[in-house]
């Protein structure tokens, strides 16, 4: 998704885009953002980025503790909900690895105390590692999520961003294609300067 002539920044200053604040898995789509002059924002880049990211959505705790592994499950899962929404809007197929991604994160939250065995004091019930299965319940929180917007009546109101280099993902209010004033200002202002060079 990067290339070499980008740099990473850690704050966009864009505001939420439109439906982020109602549905999680779109601000998760928007949380690596492509911007003009070849910058890139990841706010899953590090564990503390991605703690901080699932904090401010309300889904773990502060300081819940992430690690690589785990930052790098909700930076796939992100992937994976980004190609979903890309097909939804495209009109196509979904990839079945994605579909697949979803349902094998929905699924993976234990919903009772697991089984376990210690050799000295024997059978007892628990549940899973405790970072884990925080973030465990995030993902299939955000997974949930996704699939609610995928077949849900705002479906057909998703749409990418129509200012490039933008990649973010919005839900469109009535004729609005553009995630942010600063994405709407910057195809106006390509459009004005198409119409005054003579290009398409």
């Amino acid at each position: 998704m990067r290339g070499m002539e980008e740099s990473v920044i850690t704050e966009s200053g864009l505001p939420p885009a439109p439906g982020a604040e109602q549905h999680p898995s779109l601000a998760l789509v928007n949380s690596a953002v492509a911007l003009p002059g070849g910058h890139f924002i990841d706010q899953l880049g590090t564990p503390a980025g991605a703690d901080q990211w699932l904090t401010q959505q309300g889904l773990t705790p502060v300081d819940a503790g992430m690690l690589d592994m785990c930052a790098a499950q909700l930076r796939s899962l992100r992937e994976q909900v980004r190609a979903l929404f890309a097909s939804r809007v495209a009109g196509l197929p979904a990839l079945p690895a994605a579909v697949n991604a979803i349902n094998d994160t929905l699924t993976r939250v234990p919903t009772a105390p697991l089984l376990a065995w210690d050799d000295k004091s024997g059978p007892y019930r628990a549940m899973p590692n405790p970072t884990s299965e925080l973030v465990d319940h995030a993902l299939a929180a955000l997974a949930a999520d996704a699939a609610d917007l995928l077949t849900g009546p705002e479906a057909e109101r998703l749409t990418a961003c129509a200012s490039a280099p933008c990649n973010r993902y919005l839900l469109r209010h009535g004729r609005r294609h553009w995630c942010s004033t600063r994405c709407g200002d910057r195809a106006r202002a390509a459009r004005a300067y198409a119409r005054r060079t003579g290009r398409s």
